[in-house]
């Protein structure tokens, strides 16, 4: 029988929904976390695969803007609930939703598509490359202080109740947006997302707690955690798990890193996803007692390979040819001319007959330099850019880093 690729309807998302669910293991999610997925889901933007009568595929598409070098947003598909039935691999449903919702992205203007992957080797065949990294500790609370700066102690913490803060908190979230590429900004009712708190995720911890932190009566920071207390012998050793931390200004980030290390009952405060140069790595006493360990975090798709590279600043002048392999997006490949600085950029494509590229890469390696992330050197250094002209790799790096490190704050 014949597969078939289209887009979703709104009667057909509980099934679509409950395949998803059951490609990633068949455990039900909590009925609050069901409804919001519902509610956020993009039906026109969501795609599924159908064999008859059967849902064999799923793959969505969200609405969002990432920060990218330079400050500016831009448009971008929030690729997520990609999945593929077990009794249908190998039959290229995959593939065929891969290419069906490129085709959309590009129809829709957008020059970025972005993802967070189950397995990091899934989606670089699709021309994705890992763009953010994250970090994660565990820190050894009983050992390690913040050496916190001027103006610390002047910050005013207080408990104040997950939903009644929920607004304070998101307004600092916002203000943080353009200060780091790969932040997402998002549409409405996303603002839900961090409140979830399902029993089931907590590991026997406590719900959510929250604590602001103000100066002046304005909020300037808050931290969101869980606290599970645990016991032994020797006495108590509970541990804290951070959902969400963001401040406006170093003194307040300070103050609330120590408030979580000075928890009393507790040994131990662990964070899932935070920058690969979070200050925290500069305030704490002791890094090795921070345990810290990376991952790749999210993929990126240049879609309109054009409009991505003009759409950044980069750091220093760069006036380089760059010859692009892209057999998935065949509009994207051949030869392009990036002309740019700290002020704006320009990338044009080029003939043949204007002279020798200066590098040559495929459209991943750009996807993963887009953001600053990794070095264009380092990616020359593994064999995957060639240098066409000598000193070309360097000036490149140079001009695609970023001054600090590109994060995505949360999943989609």
């Amino acid at each position: 029988m014949t597969m078939d690729v289209r887009v979703l309807r709104q009667d057909d998302w509980h099934e679509w929904y409950a395949k998803l669910e059951l490609a990633f293991g068949g455990v039900p999610e909590a009925p609050e976390e069901h409804a919001l997925w519902d509610d956020l889901t993009e039906f026109d933007r969501s795609i599924g695969v159908w064999d008859g009568d059967r849902c064999v595929g799923t793959a969505g598409a969200f609405t969002f803007r990432v920060t990218v070098p330079g400050g500016a947003q831009v448009p971008a598909a929030g690729v997520t609930m990609v999945s593929v039935a077990a009794t249908d691999r190998r039959r290229g449903v995959l593939t065929s939703m891969m290419r069906r919702q490129l085709d959309d992205v590009r129809s829709w203007g957008e020059p970025l598509a972005v993802l967070t992957a189950s397995e990091p080797a899934i989606y670089g065949r699709f021309g994705y490359g890992i763009a953010t990294r994250q970090a994660s500790v565990e820190i050894d609370s009983t050992r390690v202080r913040i050496n916190a700066p001027a103006g610390t102690d002047d910050v005013r913490l207080r408990f104040a109740d997950v939903a009644e803060a929920a607004a304070a908190c998101e307004a600092v979230y916002v203000r943080t947006i353009g200060t780091r590429p790969g932040m997402l900004a998002r549409r409405p009712g996303w603002e839900r997302l961090p409140l979830l708190d399902p029993p089931s995720e907590r590991e026997g911890a406590s719900p959510m707690q929250c604590v602001l932190a103000e100066r002046d009566g304005e909020t300037v920071g808050y931290v969101r955690f869980h606290n599970k207390p645990e016991w032994d012998a020797a006495g108590p050793k509970g541990r804290i798990t951070l959902r969400h931390i963001d401040a406006l200004d170093p003194a307040a980030y300070a103050a609330l890193w120590r408030f979580l290390l000075d928890i009393d009952l507790t040994s131990a405060v662990q964070a899932r996803n935070r920058p690969v140069d979070d200050p925290l790595f500069s305030l704490v006493s002791d890094i090795r007692r921070c345990q810290v360990r990376l991952r790749d975090s999210m993929h990126v798709r240049l879609v309109d390979l054009g409009a991505a590279l003009e759409a950044r600043t980069y750091q220093a002048p760069v006036d380089i040819v760059l010859d692009v392999a892209d057999e998935f997006c065949p509009w994207n490949a051949g030869r392009w001319r990036l002309t740019g600085d700290a002020k704006g950029a320009s990338c044009k494509r080029t003939g043949d007959s204007e002279g020798t590229a200066d590098l040559a890469l495929s459209v991943r390696e750009l996807a993963t330099v887009y953001l600053g992330d990794t070095s264009l050197s380092a990616l020359a250094a593994a064999g995957r850019v060639e240098e066409l002209r000598p000193g070309s790799v360097d000036e490149a790096a140079l001009a695609f880093g970023s001054t600090v490190a590109p994060w995505l704050p949360h999943g989609f």
